[in-house]
Parts: C-alpha cells; sequence; structure tokens
C-alpha cells in the first residue's frame, strides 16, 4: 500500500503566516504539522509516500522535509501546478499511486489515534473505500457524511447548507485503484474542482463497498490561529516530557514537563511547563505559561506569554503586559518603545490580526 499526503493549498485562514510558507510546515510543538501525518502513516506500516506539492511552497516543503529518510520512508515529489480539489490531485498523482491501493491524507491533519487499525479493517475486510469521520459542532464547513441507522455510508456531500449529520470527513481516506475510474467520470463542482467526495459518492452509486469509521479521539484541522492553538496545547499535554539541555541560571525556575534546547539561556526566567523553547534562544525576566511552544533562535526580554505558538527568530522585548492566545511569525519584532509622547507605531501586513487592551 502506498500513501499520498496533499501539502499543496494556500493556507488562507492561517495568513499572515502562510504569506511566507506552506501552512503543513507551520510548527505545532516545534515540530512541522506534515511530519506528525508522515510519522503516523509510518507507524501504520506504510513507507511509499507520494507529496502532493504546490509550484508556491513545493520547494521549501521539499528542502524541510527531504526524501523521506529521516522518517524511515521513500518520498516522491508529485506537483499540482493548480489548486483544482482533492480528486483532481489523485488524478496528477495516478503515474505514481498505478494500481495500488493508497491511504489519502490530508497534511494539515492531526488525529490521535493509531491509523494501523483502520489500514487492517481496509485490507482485510476487502474493501474498495473507507472513509474516516469525526463528529463536529457545525459541520457545514466540512465535507459530510449519511448513513442510515445502521451507520452504512450512504453518500457524502461537500460543505451542505442543510447538514445530514453532524459526521464531518476528517480528510483522510482508503481507497482501490477503483476511484480512479470514478474520478474519470466526476465533473467539476461550482467552485471550479474535482471533488473527492463526488468521487466517493459515485463509487457508493455503483455499488462498490464503501464504509465509514468514527474516531472516537480528537481530530484537529489545524487550518487557523486558534486550531493551532489547540493542536499545540494537545500535543504538548499528550506527548512532551521534559529534557533539558540549556543553561538556567540560579534565579530561573522549571515546573512541570518542559523541553529546552541546545545553546538557549534562561536568566532570571520562569517556565511553567508543559512548555517547549528551541535552540539558541535567549530568554531575561520572562515567565513562560503552559502550553506555549518558542521556536529556535527566539529572543524574549521582559515579557511574559502564556497558550501562545513565538516562531523561529522573533523578537519580543520589554512587552511589560501577558500576551496569550498568539501565534507570532517568524522573525516578527515586538517591542515597546521608550520615546515620548507615549504613542503606538505598527507596521503591518496584510490579513494580520491586533487586540489592543485600552
Amino acid at each position: 500500500m502506498k500513501a499520498l499526503i496533499l501539502s499543496g493549498g494556500k493556507g488562507t485562514r492561517l495568513r499572515p503566516i502562510t504569506y511566507t510558507g506552506a501552512k503543513q510546515l507551520v510548527p505545532v510543538a516545534n515540530k512541522p504539522v506534515l511530519w506528525y501525518g508522515i510519522e503516523a502513516i509510518v507507524r501504520a506500516g506504510i513507507t511509499d509516500l507520494g507529496l502532493i506539492i504546490s509550484p508556491e511552497t513545493g520547494e521549501e516543503v521539499k528542502t524541510k522535509t527531504g526524501d523521506g529518510s529521516q522518517f524511515g520512508a521513500k518520498i516522491t515529489y508529485i506537483l499540482q501546478e493548480h489548486p483544482l480539489g482533492l480528486a483532481h490531485a489523485v488524478q496528477v498523482a495516478q503515474p505514481f499511486l498505478g494500481n495500488d491501493p493508497f491511504l489519502m491524507y490530508l497534511g494539515d491533519n492531526l488525529i490521535e489515534e493509531d491509523l494501523g487499525k483502520f489500514v487492517d479493517q481496509f485490507t482485510q475486510q476487502n474493501l474498495d473505500a473507507l472513509v474516516l469521520l469525526r463528529q463536529v459542532p457545525d459541520p457545514r464547513a466540512f465535507g459530510v457524511a449519511k448513513l442510515d441507522p445502521a451507520g452504512n455510508l450512504l453518500g457524502v456531500v461537500e460543505k451542505p447548507e442543510i447538514p445530514p449529520s453532524n459526521l464531518a470527513l476528517v480528510g483522510i481516506f482508503f481507497f482501490t485503484a477503483v476511484v480512479h475510474e470514478a474520478i474519470a467520470k466526476i465533473n467539476p463542482s461550482q467552485r471550479g474542482e474535482l471533488e473527492i467526495t463526488d468521487a466517493i459518492q459515485t463509487l457508493i452509486n455503483q455499488q462498490y463497498t464503501v464504509q465509514a469509521r468514527e474516531l472516537q479521539g480528537w481530530w484537529l484541522d489545524t487550518g487557523g490561529k486558534d486550531d493551532l492553538l489547540e493542536a499545540n496545547r494537545i500535543i504538548l499535554d499528550s506527548y512532551l516530557t521534559t529534557h533539558i539541555e540549556g543553561q538556567l541560571d540560579d534565579q530561573s525556575r522549571i515546573m512541570g514537563r518542559v523541553q529546552i534546547g541546545k545553546g538557549t539561556t534562561l536568566i532570571h526566567c520562569t517556565v511553567r511547563g508543559p512548555a517547549i523553547i528551541g535552540q539558541n534562544c535567549h530568554l531575561e525576566n520572562c515567565f513562560v505559561g503552559p502550553h506555549s511552544s518558542i521556536g529556535n533562535n527566539v529572543t524574549l526580554i521582559d515579557t511574559d506569554i502564556d497558550h501562545s505558538m513565538i516562531l523561529e527568530g522573533a523578537q519580543i522585548t520589554n512587552i511589560h503586559q501577558r500576551i496569550i492566545d498568539s501565534v507570532i511569525g517568524q522573525r516578527a519584532q515586538l517591542t515597546i518603545t521608550p520615546r515620548r509622547p507615549k504613542a503606538l507605531r505598527f507596521l503591518i501586513g496584510d490579513d494580520c490580526r491586533v487586540e489592543l487592551t485600552p
């Protein structure tokens, strides 16, 4: 079995962070979201991976992720020139997929459950397609499954105004080669894309064996700022272990599960875990609260943060209010100017959001 991982898309909900990089490379607990998916797929026993990339961010994805050897896998990069839908991505990848069954995985997803059990169910039960579902409060923004009273999959619909259920497609699918025939029979949707939901519906209509399984653990779609912070919180809560490689002075305190990378210096700081601080950082007179991630080469001086993500190379100095629920992008600079008259000065790019407390 092969795997097809989608790592294109424009990441509009994460702008301006994604203006300069792929949304799948945004770090959660200091590791790209994409890599969690790759690791989960390899743990399930699939090591031949095709990675769909876009012209805008493909080279960055290739440079950071490499040939797959660091994950114990082989990665083939597949360029999707235009974002014409998930089913179109499968069309583009058909030379790689051949006639093999495959797992299709959207690269900005995180799930708690082991993919291996779904691989076993798909192969042992000789299914033509298997769709993973999760209950959501508002399914209108997702593909949604329609089930009969016995729980059998009757149909799927993309972003319905009136959802037939609260079960969303989580972006993880298993297919045999028959899906290529189904995709060849569908037409673009109203938004001009070949929808994978239409291909699944075609398989159902043609009475192929298509089943669904509902996830019981958490599922995270890391497409927005709050989604990222929630993913960061859950990953830190679930997996972080204490590992201190940096240098702390006598006035610094560590409480709870905390990781601190090599070359990092803490002076007169308090860190309350779960929290992770990357390599070659400088923190002075700071408080770092729970569920915070600080990337490599970050400088924090006279700053308190809580439940936030500070990405690589950012500099935050002399902020005498606590920063909470925030994502600060790579190489961003935040400071308080000592000049008078007292005033606020900004250089803010497109799609930013700033909240000021009077």
